[in-house]
């Protein structure tokens, strides 16, 4: 985990807690052997991106990838859920969660300022 600034999001612990728990899950179930984790700030943005070094998501499902029951063929252990759900989380929280080239996943939230 390389965090490059000390950043801060505000919103529902709980539903934070379960975006970064499925990206990570996520991340675990398609890595050969490495998990990548960074947390850095994005001007008004904190970004954290997940990364493994697996096989990546196909180009025909880099999009679909976070619609509801869609997953990998080689995902027998996955619903299609986890990115879908953590889509949602971002967006109420007035963020985004996007692929970056094939196996990195970026959460974009609102940056809190704690003082």
């Amino acid at each position: 985990v390389k965090i490059v600034d000390e950043s801060w999001v505000e919103g529902d612990e709980r539903r934070l807690r379960r975006l970064v728990e499925n990206l990570l899950e996520n991340a675990a179930r398609h890595a050969r052997s490495v998990v990548s984790v960074r947390v850095q700030p994005e001007g008004e943005r904190v970004a954290l991106s997940v990364e493994d070094d697996g096989p990546g998501v196909p180009p025909e499902l880099r999009e679909r990838i976070f619609e509801r029951f869609v997953r990998a063929d080689d995902d027998e252990r996955g619903s299609g859920l986890g990115l879908a759900i953590c889509r949602a989380i971002a967006r109420a929280h007035g963020g985004d969660v996007v692929l970056e080239e094939r196996n990195r996943f970026v959460a974009r939230l609102p940056r809190f300022d704690p003082t």
